[in-house]
């Protein structure tokens, strides 16, 4: 897709997509639309998260665009979004990281959890969602149907941000961080050093 003007204004993403329904094993039970997996108190589907640092060892976080249905204009993690049906995960890692930031990144799997969060009468999050973390250099062309904004940010100052103003960040994206600090310190770390040479 790459950074061209038209990739960036491209519409990537819709309300009818099929989604993966999933137990919880992660074993498929069939499809339903993005628009009926987030009604109500949700459908569980496969998710993905993911967190791209830079060789600052920097995070990069996106605001939601404000068209978001759920937790619009929220910052959260750098990408996030779903297998969508006759897609494997790893292929809808790297499609959804070139189709909202224009960048690649070798991704590494660190672990899958379930949650459920609402939003209002909006509807809800309900995900068996899988967190990779990834380093890439290159500059980010982001999407403006999927991303309002973005910044890199070291984690101290993410740390006192999040305590400070918890109410900014999508929910998800609190417990994926939280979690990844303190069950898996030490790979976090190797990508919060500079990139070995």
């Amino acid at each position: 897709m790459g950074s061209s003007a038209a990739a960036r204004r491209a519409v990537v993403s819709s309300e009818s997509e099929q989604l993966v329904l999933v137990d919880r094993f992660d074993q498929p039970k069939g499809f339903a639309s993005k628009a009926a997996c987030h009604d109500g108190d949700g459908i569980l589907h496969r998710a993905f998260s993911l967190f791209i640092f830079n060789d600052s060892g920097e995070l990069l976080l996106q605001q939601r665009s404000g068209q978001k249905r759920l937790w619009p204009l929220y910052w959260s993690n750098s990408c996030c979004s779903h297998p969508r049906q006759g897609e494997e995960l790893d292929d809808a890692i790297h499609r959804r990281l070139d189709q909202e930031l224009g960048m690649e990144s070798q991704l590494e799997f660190v672990y899958k959890f379930q949650y459920q969060a609402r939003f209002g009468p909006e509807g809800s999050e309900n995900e068996l969602c899988s967190v990779f973390l990834g380093r890439a250099s290159g500059d980010v062309h982001a999407n403006e149907n999927e991303v309002e904004a973005w910044r890199y940010v070291s984690p101290a100052d993410l740390n006192a941000e999040m305590q400070a103003h918890p109410d900014r960040f999508t929910p998800w994206f609190k417990m994926e961080w939280e979690r990844l600090r303190e069950e898996f310190g030490s790979l976090l770390d190797t990508y919060l050093s500079a990139p070995e040479s």
